[in-house]
C-alpha cells in the first residue's frame, strides 16, 4: 500500500511526541517530514533554565537527535518554518521557497513569548525567555554587561532570574502584582519563596508597571508609571505565551484565541490536526507539559487510524524547582466561601501545606519545601476522594506516623499503582513499577528510556529513585553525583586523568586493570578520550593507539556522505607559492580529484578522494613539501590572518607572519577537540579572532590574547586574557594556554565551553598572573610537540609505526625531499 504523506509544521515537544506515538502504532503508514524554524532538533524546552544556569549544556537537552529522525524514516528540515499553507492543493511553503504536499498536516507551532508593547520594547538588550537563541542572547550580555531586570515574577521569570545571577550578573525582578507565582501559589508560600530569593541574592520590585524602556542604541534602563527609573544593560521579558496561530490563521482555519479543535484533534479541517501550545480545546489553552502529551496520544491515535480516542481536557498540577525550591501546587488553592482550609507550618525547615477542603474532599493544594506528597494529594483531588476517615494526618503525608523510619522510599511505595509520578509525561507509580521488575531495570537513566519518568522536567527524580530503591533494595544504583567516562566504569574524567598522572598509568591494559574497568578492552565511548589522557600525559612513553582514534584521524582525511574523503594540506597562515599550487594541480590530475575548494580557514580542499589512494596522494602531497592541515583531527587546524600591515593600510602589525610563526608552534598538537587560531592585524578583526579558541588581535601597542570562543550553531565571543606586547609573549602565552586546556580538560570538550565551566579567573590566574606556572606550561608544551610533530614517510621508510602525516617543521621536509 503506497504510503500517505503526514507532514509536521513545528520540531517541539508536543508535535514530535505525537510522532513517537504514532509510531508506537503505524510505523508504516505515513512518510513524514518535519519542519521546524530553529535550527535544532527536538529539544526539552523545559530545560533552557538548566541551561541558562551552566547546570547543562544544549546537546544534553536534546531530546531526539538527528539520527533520530534518520532511523525512523523522518525527513527533517530545520532552520526553514513554513510560511504558508494552501489547504486546496494541500500543499505548504517555507521561508526557503521549498514546497510540499501532503495527505495529513499537524500543526505544532507552540506559542510565543508577550512582548509588553511600550515604547523601546524592540531595543537590542531586550528578549523573551522561550528557546536556545533567546538563552545564547542572554549568556552573551552576561559575558558583556554587568545588570539585568527580569520583567515577570512567575516561574520562568525567576529561572531567568537565577541563570542570570549565577552567571555574574546584578539581577532586579520587576513584578506588576503583590505577590511571586501568583498562579501557583498563595501569599505565604510567595513569601517563603521570595525571602529565600533575596537571600540568594536577587532584588524585586513589586507591584511595579514599567512604563518604558529606555535607550537609543541599546536597552540603558526601564521607566516606571510612579516616574522612578532603573538602569540596567538586559531586558528579559517573562510575562506569559501566547498560542503561535498566525500561519492557521492565515491558511482560514478557525481560531480564537488559539487553533481551536475538537476532542480528536482535528481542526476544522478534518485533514489538518493540531497539538500542544497553540491549540484551543473546550475554551482552554495549556502551557504545561502533560496536557500537551496527553493531546499527543490522542492525535496519535487518530492519525493512525484507530478511531476511539477521545481528548477531554487535562486536570492539571504543577511540581516545580524553582532555584532550587521544590513547590507543589495543584487545583482551586486560594479558598473562596465555604471552604475550610487545613495548614501546616513550620518556618524553620522551610515548609509549608496548605490544602482547601471542601464536602471533605480536596479542591486545592498549595506545598512548599516538601512535595513528596503532592501525587497523593493530586490523585486525591482528581478522583474526588472523601478524606473524612484520615482528615486528622492528611498533612502529614501517606504514611504511618507511628514509624519514625519511613522516609521517601516507604512514602512513595505506598501510593497505589494509578498515583501519578511524572506528571509531565503522564507515568503513573504502576508503569515504573511493572517496568523495573520485568525488564530488570536498576538505574535511573534505565527507567527513564523505558517510560519517560522524569525525562522531561525533572522535578519528579526524587520519587522515581525512591520507587527505584523500594522495588530493587540494594540492586539499586544510584544517580552518580558525577559524570563517568562511559558506561565502562563509574571514574569521571577529572578521576582518570589524575588516575593516570598519580598512578603513572602509561598504558590503557594498565589502565583497565588498576581501575578495575567494566570491560576489558573498553569502548568506542572511553578509548579515544583515554588514549589522549595517556598521550597528553606521557608524550615520550605512551605510544599513540591509531584504534583508538576516530575514522578521520586514521585514515588522515575527512570522510564525506558518499564514502569518499577530502584532503587538505597545511598552507601556513594561508601562504602559498606558484611551486605550491601546481604540486597540488599534479596530485589533482593524478587522482583525478573531482572538487577542489578554497576552504573558510583559508586552505585548499581536495574532494572526493578514495580511502585507497590517501597513502598515495599523502606521499606525494608530503614530497612536494606539504603537511596535513589536520582538517579530519581533534588537533589544531587552521591559523587564520589576514593581510596585517604589510599590505592593509589599517594594520598595526604583521598579522600574516604572527599567524605564520604560531602555525609553525602549533600545528601537529594533540588536543582534546579541535582548535582554531586567528590573528587580525588591526581591531576591525577581519580574520574573525574573536570568535576562535584562541585569537590574535593586533593593536597599536602590541597584541590582544583572546579564548574560548566559538562559532558554528552556538556562537560564542571570545574573553579577553591579556594584553603583551611581543611576538615572543604571543608564542610563550599560546603555547601556556593550549598546554593548560589539553591537561585539564574533559576528551570532546571545546575551549568555550572548559573556559565557562573553570572560569576565566581561573585561565588567568594559571596563565597570566603565575609567571613560573606560565613557563613551566610552556616548556611542558614543547616537549609534546617534540614528540607530536613527527616525519611519517622517514620513519616508516626506518619500519616504525606511525600514524601522523606530520614532520617535524616545513623546511625538514622541503630538505628531506
Amino acid at each position: 500500500m503506497k504510503k500517505q504523506k503526514l507532514i509536521l509544521i513545528g520540531n517541539g515537544m508536543a508535535g514530535v511526541r505525537t510522532l513517537e506515538e504514532l509510531l508506537k502504532l503505524e510505523p508504516e503508514l505515513y512518510d513524514i517530514t518535519v519542519f521546524g524554524a530553529e535550527p535544532h532538533p527536538n529539544y526539552n524546552r523545559i530545560m533552557l533554565s538548566p541551561v541558562l544556569a551552566g547546570e547543562k549544556q544544549v546537546d544534553e537537552i536534546v531530546l531526539n537527535s538527528r539520527e533520530w529522525y534518520a532511523e525512523n524514516g523522518i525527513t527533517l528540515h530545520t532552520g526553514d518554518p513554513v510560511t504558508a499553507i494552501d489547504r486546496q492543493a494541500r500543499q505548504i511553503t517555507t521561508a526557503s521557497g521549498m514546497q510540499a504536499s501532503y495527505d495529513r498536516l499537524l500543526l505544532a507551532t507552540g506559542s510565543n513569548p508577550f512582548m509588553i508593547p511600550i515604547p523601546g520594547h524592540d531595543l537590542p538588550g531586550v528578549v523573551g525567555f522561550r528557546d536556545i537563541q533567546d538563552v545564547e542572547t542572554m549568556l552573551d550580555s552576561a559575558r558583556q554587561y554587568k545588570k539585568a531586570v527580569v520583567i515577570g515574577g512567575g516561574l520562568l521569570g525567576l529561572e531567568a532570574a537565577n541563570g542570570l545571577k549565577k552567571n555574574g550578573m546584578d539581577v532586579t525582578v520587576v513584578h506588576l502584582m503583590d505577590i511571586l507565582m501568583e498562579r501557583q501559589l498563595d501569599k505565604p508560600a510567595a513569601g517563603l519563596l521570595k525571602a529565600s530569593l533575596v537571600e540568594s541574592g536577587l532584588k524585586f520590585l513589586m507591584e511595579a508597571q514599567t512604563e518604558a524602556i529606555l535607550g537609543d542604541q541599546r536597552v540603558t534602563g526601564l521607566r516606571f508609571k510612579d516616574g522612578s527609573e532603573l538602569d540596567t544593560d538586559l531586558v528579559v521579558m517573562a510575562v506569559g505565551i501566547r498560542p503561535n496561530m498566525a500561519l492557521a490563521d492565515a491558511a482560514g482555519l478557525h481560531c480564537e484565541r488559539g487553533i481551536v479543535v475538537n476532542d480528536t484533534l482535528q481542526t476544522f479541517d478534518p485533514r489538518i490536526y493540531a497539538v500542544g501550545e497553540c491549540v484551543q480545546h473546550r475554551n482552554n489553552t495549556y502551557g504545561l507539559v502533560a496536557p500537551l502529551f496527553e493531546q499527543a496520544k490522542v492525535c496519535a491515535n487518530h492519525l493512525a487510524q484507530l478511531g476511539y480516542g477521545r481528548y477531554q481536557g487535562s486536570v492539571t498540577s504543577t511540581k516545580l524547582k524553582v532555584t532550587g525550591i521544590d513547590l507543589f501546587s495543584a487545583g482551586e488553592f486560594n479558598e473562596t466561601e465555604g471552604d475550610e482550609i487545613l495548614v501546616l507550618q513550620d518556618p524553620a525547615q522551610g515548609v509549608y501545606k496548605k490544602l482547601v477542603i471542601r464536602d471533605n474532599r480536596i479542591k486545592g493544594a498549595v506545598m512548599y519545601g516538601d512535595t513528596m506528597d503532592g501525587s497523593w494529594y493530586f490523585q486525591l483531588l482528581r478522583e474526588a476522594t472523601d478524606i473524612s476517615s484520615f482528615r486528622n494526618t492528611i498533612l502529614f503525608g501517606q504514611h504511618d506516623l507511628g514509624d519514625a523510619g519511613h522516609g521517601e522510599e516507604t512514602r512513595v511505595g505506598m501510593l497505589s499503582d494509578e498515583a501519578e509520578i511524572c506528571g509531565c509525561n503522564g507515568v503513573c507509580k504502576g508503569d515504573i513499577v511493572n517496568a523495573i521488575t520485568t525488564q530488570g531495570l536498576f538505574t535511573l537513566d534505565e527507567v527513564r528510556a523505558h517510560t519517560k519518568a522524569s525525562a522531561s522536567c525533572g522535578s519528579c527524580t526524587g520519587m522515581v529513585e525512591a520507587l527505584l530503591a523500594s522495588t530493587v533494595g540494594e540492586g539499586y544504583a544510584a544517580t552518580p553525583s558525577k559524570k563517568a567516562v562511559c558506561g565502562c566504569t563509574s571514574y569521571s574524567h577529572d578521576e582518570v586523568r589524575k588516575a593516570i598522572s598519580e598512578l603513572e598509568l602509561k598504558s590503557m591494559p594498565e589502565l583497565f586493570d588498576r581501575l578495575d574497568w567494566g570491560t576489558p578492552d573498553g569502548c568506542p565511548g572511553c578509548r579515544p578520550a583515554l588514549n589522549f589522557y595517556l598521550l597528553a600525559a606521557w608524550p615520550a612513553e605512551y605510544q599513540d593507539d591509531a584504534q583508538s582514534r576516530f575514522i578521520n584521524e586514521r585514515a588522515h582525511g575527512n570522510i564525506q556522505k558518499d564514502g569518499s574523503y577530502s584532503v587538505v594540506p597545511r598552507m601556513f597562515g594561508g601562504l602559498c607559492s606558484a611551486d605550491d599550487l601546481r604540486a597540488i594541480a599534479d596530485v589533482a590530475d593524478k587522482f583525478e580529484v573531482p572538487e577542489i575548494k578554497v576552504t573558510g580557514g583559508q586552505r585548499i580542499d581536495l574532494f572526493g578522494v578514495k580511502k585507497d589512494q590517501l597513502p598515495a596522494v599523502w606521499k606525494d602531497l608530503s614530497e612536494a613539501g606539504f603537511v596535513s592541515g589536520h582538517a579530519y583531527g581533534k588537533a589544531l587546524r587552521t591559523v587564520k590572518t589576514c593581510v596585517g600591515k604589510n599590505w592593509c593600510r589599517f594594520g598595526t602589525q604583521d598579522s600574516t607572519g604572527l599567524g605564520v610563526k604560531l602555525e609553525e608552534l602549533t600545528w601537529g598538537s594533540w588536543m582534546p577537540h579541535k582548535f582554531k587560531l586567528a590573528v587580525s592585524g588591526c581591531p576591525r578583526n577581519c580574520a574573525e579572532a574573536t570568535i576562535k579558541d584562541l585569537g590574535v588581535v593586533c593593536v597599536d601597542s602590541g597584541y590582544e590574547l583572546h579564548i574560548g570562543g566559538n562559532g558554528g550553531i552556538k556562537v560564542r565571543v571570545t574573553d579577553l586574557l591579556c594584553k603583551v606586547e611581543s611576538e615572543a609573549e604571543v608564542l610563550e602565552y599560546t603555547g601556556a594556554f593550549i598546554q593548560c586546556y589539553r591537561e585539564e580538560a574533559h576528551y570532546l570538550e571545546r575551549t568555550a565551553p572548559w573556559v565557562e565551566r573553570v572560569s576565566l579567573n581561573y585561565v588567568k590566574q594559571r596563565v597570566v598572573e603565575d609567571e613560573v606556572g606560565r613557563k613551566a606550561l610552556y616548556d611542558r608544551f614543547k616537549l609534546s610537540q617534540k614528540f607530536a610533530q613527527v616525519d611519517p614517510w622517514k620513519a616508516r621508510a626506518e619500519g616504525a609505526e606511525t600514524h601522523e602525516f606530520t614532520p617535524l617543521s616545513i623546511d625538514r621536509m622541503r630538505a628531506a625531499s
